[in-house]
């Protein structure tokens, strides 16, 4: 999530600091006070809007989520797929039917919605339930497209339970990701008697069956959830997970208050990196500074995330530029992403010279034809375009948030050099995505992070039937060679042949250039020495349920 930066003045910095002061210190409940419990506190900036996975759309909802809810497969830190409430599956021969057989000790969070208050078993029909809610147009689920390959017969779905242990889905035709997609957070069991119960309000009232269950929230201020000492897994000793007493989540919008609240203890962990704090916490060479090293560790590896600058290439937009295959081209090759990676990222992430499949996904391979600096080639492009030295372009607009001012006007002064005459125009995050989705403005600054493991997710963005506002193909590109391939690889389920297709789509986009691949990001996380067993994964999906705190 991207947010603004405010400038304060005097007054309101002095509220600022108050505000913060009560919110690490006065906030503190009866079960943290006690002495010997072990409680993991981080802060989300992005705030949460939700506690119910339907809605689980983006980091924060689906971190949140995660530890609320479990789904019937799940994926361990190396991206495999790994039994949760199924503890076994079987696919047909031809890939359309997935059969799972459920555990018999899952039970859901106590309730007073329960008989007696007791969470009861969760049972297949909990499932056939769980997926309708998330199809049901009432509801309005963002995560409906994960359902998309599922057969249908009239208005229903072919979700079934033919007993209480068993649950089958049915798929239109074959689609080697689908298991991988029923591990997202949309894909959790819920209640259908507490769901109906609470209705939209659920958002409130989670009850799932996840390590841990929902305590208090107070919006933008503090979030709880606390051990459930019913939880089914257990570590490989045998003992019963999680580990920790609680999870406590603040809301600070201000990225650098937080990272000194971390710097001082009052924080468990950081996520990311943010321009205020970088240099002060990383070296050029994105190794922990000095000071910090026998404080705070440090965990980094590929990141399923693929940062970049998106070309509108329909026609709603007349008289851009922007259109011409070389002109996109040229500004490929127009600035230095080995340079912008060093001074602007200290070497947090590998520079976007491929395709758009990132570091860390089978399908990704450094023979794609990507863009390098070449000044030369770039003006080279601009003259065969009919723009020598960009004259007769006039005034082009970069469309960012402010989180991302440094790279763009990196960028611009690239730009600037070639003879371009280009402007950065800062929106709100929301506005922004509102005016992409509604295909508003020709030039935009954008990322995608995987919703599950697999670079079909990536190449969807530029298939021809998934145009926003319906689909995620936010640049509108269609190409007939293109969408072949793509059918091809959906329904492939030889992996080889499969990744194969997926190379040729991706050195087919950076031919027609329908977006600037910027950088192929890493995950960075940094918590206090006492915290063991955080790990780290390539989805940055936050798992507490192992976590200890010494």
């Amino acid at each position: 999530m991207i947010y603004l930066k405010y400038k304060y003045n005097t007054l309101q910095f002095f509220f600022l600091i108050i505000g913060i002061i009560l919110l690490f210190c006065g906030c503190s409940s009866n079960w943290e006070a006690d002495k010997g419990k072990t409680v993991f506190r981080y802060n989300e900036a992005a705030g949460i809007r939700s506690l119910d996975p339907a809605f689980a759309r983006d980091q924060a909802q689906i971190w949140a989520c995660n530890q609320l809810f479990n789904t019937l497969v799940q994926l361990d830190d190396k991206l495999m797929l790994q039994p949760s409430i199924a503890q076994r599956w079987t696919i047909s021969e031809e890939g359309k039917e997935y059969t799972f057989t459920l555990r018999q000790d899952v039970y859901f969070h106590d309730d007073p919605l329960f008989l007696n208050g007791k969470g009861r078993k969760v049972v297949a029909s909990d499932f056939v339930y769980s997926f309708n809610r998330i199809v049901d147009a009432k509801i309005a689920s963002p995560g409906l497209w994960v359902f998309n390959d599922v057969e249908k017969q009239g208005s229903s779905y072919a979700f079934s339970a033919p007993n209480d242990t068993t649950f089958v889905i049915r798929l239109k035709h074959a689609f080697a990701p689908f298991l991988s997609l029923l591990s997202m957070q949309y894909c959790s069991v819920v209640p259908r008697e507490v769901a109906e119960h609470y209705g939209l309000d659920f958002r409130n009232h989670p009850v799932g069956t996840g390590p841990f269950h929902f305590k208090m929230w107070k919006e933008g201020v503090k979030l709880v959830f606390v051990k459930n000492e019913n939880y089914f897994e257990k570590d490989n000793q045998g003992v019963k997970l999680p580990y920790l007493d609680a999870v406590a989540i603040t809301f600070v919008v201000d990225k650098q208050s937080a990272f000194l609240e971390f710097v001082k203890g009052n924080l468990d962990f950081l996520s990311g990196l943010d321009a205020g704090y970088k240099d002060e916490l990383l070296t050029p060479d994105g190794e922990l500074q000095a000071k910090y090293k026998n404080k705070f560790k440090l965990y980094s590896e590929p990141y399923l995330n693929t940062e970049y600058l998106g070309f509108l290439m329909d026609t709603t937009l007349v008289n851009t530029p922007l259109k011409v295959k070389k002109v996109r081209q040229a500004i490929n090759y127009a600035f230095d992403r080995k340079k912008m990676m060093r001074y602007l990222r200290n070497n947090i992430g590998t520079p976007g010279i491929h395709g758009m499949i990132p570091v860390g996904l089978p399908g990704f391979d450094t023979s794609i034809r990507g863009y390098e600096y070449k000044p030369e080639k770039a003006a080279e492009l601009l003259a065969e375009a009919g723009f020598p030295k960009g004259r007769g372009m006039g005034t082009i607009t970069l469309n960012v948030t402010s989180s991302y001012m440094d790279i763009c006007k990196y960028i611009q002064q690239q730009l600037i050099n070639l003879g371009l005459d280009v402007k950065v125009e800062v929106s709100q995050a929301g506005a922004l995505r509102e005016m992409i989705a509604q295909s508003k403005i020709p030039w935009f600054r954008g990322s995608w992070i995987a919703d599950y493991p697999d670079a079909e997710n990536y190449l969807s963005l530029f298939y021809s039937k998934n145009f926003c506002p319906d689909g995620p193909n936010y640049t509108h590109f269609s190409n007939k060679a293109y969408d072949l391939l793509y059918e091809k690889a959906r329904i492939e389920t030889n992996n080889s042949i499969r990744y194969t297709y997926y190379q040729q789509m991706d050195n087919l986009l950076m031919e027609e250039a329908p977006v600037v691949v910027l950088y192929y990001d890493k995950v960075l996380r940094f918590t206090q020495k006492n915290i063991q067993g955080l790990g780290s994964n390539p989805m940055n999906l936050l798992t507490l349920k192992k976590v200890r705190k010494n």
